[in-house]
């Protein structure tokens, strides 16, 4: 085949594959079998090997390809991704009507829609070819993650029209996950010992943010388009209408959207949706109520942070009657022991639920739960399940209030509840729980960060003898890891080496890894700038400790309480044996540009970590701090911040971005 011909082939081969992807994806009515569809698409695979300059940007062969990034530029909105008021209450959605119709002087209709609880992403197209794909951020710049936007099989890389009103165009939509995939997710990620991601808006913000498009694609994100943000396509008085032609054109829209011409239509969708909605296969959180007409929508205009012609009704919690089954109790690395609830499965909020924190003693005394009680029971921000009260009326009278024990559930040791404090806790610092506990704060990324050593190999570790506290970590070789349930020789050698490197984290992080209570990692660098060796912190007098800034009398008793214990002085030894660093490497210069000011971050950073912000701001001599106070000299906000950043700036501290951050450090 000659060049001409491969080329009109590959054309033709490029329409036929969008057109199947969109009804696959899209319209979710394919009318080729998968066998067939490979077929096609390795054919435009083999031109293109043959002929390499017929390759498009656009072509369906490349959604997944290039190497991964080192990180994401920032893209600047050309027009500001705003955020949507939100209201729990139907009268103030009708509040909201009576505003609408105040400003404008008549009735409107509403498109109603479903919202996605996912990520906001704006997609750029000129010349009907996908330009760009980014995050929100901060309303007026985001990331760009256009590379990972083109794994998604329900994004165009090219438009099915030559309609030139929407060959140059924006539109705003919605990243998410299906509960499948999500359950997916977590299920491999529990397999290989990794954190779990708390629900799938959690997991779709994450796979954004991966570097290597080949790790996105096999997440299977999906995506609805659901705004355009200007009025520009001249024809349409009807954003509904826009968003119909933009579905021929190749998006996918959110199937379930309604044009409502009144407020008591708006309230039937919110109440047609109200337990309909846990029917879907996404999770949806509420309905977004926006005013139809473009052109009106240019007319009310926007505050700073939100739109006035639309507002998100957010449906309260769902609540479901379960059996408390039991109440066990979980041991944790500080001894501390927390009452859990075992329920009969309920499906809730996405997920099935058999089990929800009690807190404490206090509590269940608090709600009088009993076990045998029927409970209420809801997902806290539709995330963690919690029993919200007992259904005394449905008692038999069999019921009995749930007593403490006396003793340790795991190793039957005497428990203690301090006359201040709400926790039961056991103080055998030998209690298998415990030990478990400690040994993964000890290897966990903030701290040590061996790799592969996760709960599962724990639990084999310890109950097998090998390990009886994170030091004999440091004993562990090839041989004594290879015989355990899934572990071979790659395996074991992985974590022997992880364990080794493990070696050369400095003082800070080892004293961190510790798990001394209360004692986070701001606080241990507020001790290893203070002390030049593990020596001087065992010996110094709680008096100085409780001066310290960020460090007081609470804590000061903790250090103290610690290193008062001859087991953890062993501990330590041990681990100086092994070669762990227990001295600082460089003193911290005094006259540096943080000197004496304390910071506090906030939100997402885009630029770094926001481990390795704070590390910047030790080394130029601050101080970082957990918790807000007027004592803060600076705090940095990224991308969706949280409830800090409100009291700061009810408190007036000064405040500022990442990028005046930057600068800062550039500038030194």
């Amino acid at each position: 085949m000659d060049l001409k011909k491969a080329k009109k082939q590959a054309e033709k081969l490029r329409k036929e594959i969008n057109l199947h992807d969109y009804r696959y994806y899209v319209l979710n009515e394919p009318t080729i079998s998968d066998n067939e569809y490979d077929r096609v698409y390795k054919e435009l695979v083999g031109l293109e090997k043959a002929f390499p300059e017929l390759i498009t940007a656009d072509s369906p062969t490349r959604r997944i390809g290039g190497k991964p990034l080192s990180g994401f530029r920032s893209v600047t909105h050309s027009i500001k991704m705003l955020s949507l008021d939100n209201t729990y209450s139907e009268e103030e959605v009708r509040n909201f009507d009576e505003r609408i119709q105040r400003m404008l002087g008549h009735e409107v209709s509403y498109e109603v829609t479903l919202k996605v609880d996912g990520v906001a992403v704006a997609l750029v197209y000129k010349n009907g070819r996908l330009e760009t794909g980014s995050t929100r951020g901060d309303g007026t710049t985001g990331d760009d993650v256009t590379q990972n936007i083109r794994t998604i099989r329900a994004v165009p890389l090219s438009l099915l029209t030559d309609d030139p009103e929407f060959m140059n165009i924006e539109v705003r939509a919605e990243v998410f996950l299906t509960r499948k995939n999500f359950d997916l997710i977590n299920k491999q990620r529990e397999e290989a010992d990794e954190p779990l991601f708390v629900n799938p808006r959690n997991a779709a913000a994450g796979t954004l943010k991966l570097l290597d498009p080949k790790e996105v694609a096999k997440r299977n994100l999906d995506v609805f388009v659901h705004t355009v943000p200007t009025p520009l396509i001249s024809k349409y008085n009807s954003h509904f209408q826009i968003l119909k032609r933009l579905e021929k054109y190749g998006f996918r829209i959110i199937r379930h959207i309604r044009l409502c011409p009144t407020i008591t239509e708006v309230m039937d969708e919110i109440e047609k949706w109200r337990e309909k909605r846990s029917s879907l296969q996404f999770d949806v959180d509420g309905l977004v109520i926006k005013v139809d007409d473009p052109k009106l929508r240019e007319q009310l205009g926007a505050t700073i942070k939100s739109p006035r012609w639309a507002i998100a009704y957010k449906y309260p919690a769902v609540q479901l009657i379960t059996k408390l089954l039991a109440i066990q109790l979980q041991v944790g690395r500080t001894g501390r022991i927390t009452p859990v609830a075992v329920l009969a499965p309920v499906f809730l909020s996405g997920s099935t639920i058999s089990r929800a924190t009690l807190h404490n003693e206090d509590e269940i005394v608090r709600k009088d739960i009993r076990v045998g009680d029927d409970v209420i029971i809801e997902k806290g921000g539709e995330v963690i399940p919690k029993v919200v009260k007992v259904i005394k009326e449905n008692r038999s009278g069999k019921e009995e209030p749930f007593r403490f024990p006396v003793t340790c559930p795991v190793c039957s040791e005497k428990i203690y509840r301090l006359p201040e404090e709400a926790d039961w806790k056991c103080l055998n610092s030998s209690c298998p729980a415990q030990i478990k506990a400690s040994i993964l704060h000890f290897a966990s990324r903030p701290a040590m960060d061996i790799t592969g050593l996760g709960s599962s190999l724990v639990e084999q570790i310890v109950d097998k003898s090998l390990v009886e506290s994170y030091d004999d970590l440091y004993d562990l070789n090839i041989n004594s890891l290879v015989d355990l349930e899934r572990m071979g020789p790659k395996s074991a050698q992985k974590i022997i080496s992880s364990i080794e490197a493990s070696k050369n984290k400095g003082f800070a992080i080892v004293l961190f890894a510790l798990g001394i209570p209360g004692i986070g990692i701001n606080a241990s660098h507020l001790l290893t700038e203070r002390f030049k060796d593990i020596d001087d912190i065992i010996d110094v007098k709680i008096e100085e400790l409780s001066t310290i800034k960020g460090i007081g009398p609470v804590l000061a008793m903790n250090i103290k309480n610690y290193f008062n214990t001859s087991r953890n002085i062993k501990l330590i030894n041990n681990l100086k044996k092994a070669g762990l660093m227990f001295k600082r490497t460089q003193i911290t210069t005094k006259n540096t540009v943080f000197s004496g000011m304390t910071f506090i971050f906030t939100g997402e950073l885009k630029t770094m970590t926001r481990e390795q912000a704070q590390r910047k701001v030790r080394d130029k001599g601050g101080i970082v701090s957990n918790s807000i106070s007027r004592n803060i000299s600076l705090m940095v906000v990224g991308t969706f911040p949280g409830t800090k950043y409100a009291k700061a700036v009810s408190l007036g501290l000064k405040i500022i971005n990442e990028k005046q951050f930057i600068n800062i450090l550039k500038e030194d």
